[in-house]
């Protein structure tokens, strides 16, 4: 009988990147930031979101005070990059014990989407990694593994 092995299709490796590290890619092309987000792109991965994070990124990157660093047509441009390599995870607003519970959601759809790196330059993420298996990273230090 002949191995299945190989032959099956695999799931990409999901990563999730927070709203911030988003808008910053989103801003400066030059950014760590974004150079992280095309390393994910390079790699065939998938940008793991809820539709609460993708909400908050969507309502954040339209804010007026970003307006002088993106125009209308440049959002529009971004979030379908984003959509060519992102995987919508479904989550169920569980408190997992972050400092600042708004961003609970973050850890959530790491765990949910079995991501083995959420990037983050906030403290009250990086403070709790590794957290169930998933490495917490700021943007340069994803840029090394």
């Amino acid at each position: 009988m002949r191995s299945l092995k190989g032959s099956l299709p695999t799931r990409a490796e999901g990563y999730v990147f927070d709203t911030n590290v988003l808008i910053s890619a989103a801003l400066r092309p030059s950014s760590v930031p974004n150079k992280a987000l095309e390393v994910v792109e390079k790699r065939g991965g998938a940008l793991l979101f809820s539709t609460e994070t993708l909400a908050e990124l969507e309502t954040r990157l339209c804010r007026p005070k970003f307006d002088r660093y993106i125009d209308d047509e440049g959002r529009a441009r971004y979030t379908d990059r984003l959509q060519r390599v992102s995987e919508l995870v479904r989550i169920y607003g569980r408190q997992l014990g972050c400092r600042d519970p708004d961003d609970d959601k973050f850890l959530e759809v790491a765990l949910r989407g079995e991501a083995r790196y959420l990037v983050s330059g906030d403290q009250d993420l990086l403070v709790v990694s590794p957290f169930r298996g998933v490495d917490i990273l700021r943007p340069a230090d994803f840029l090394l593994v």
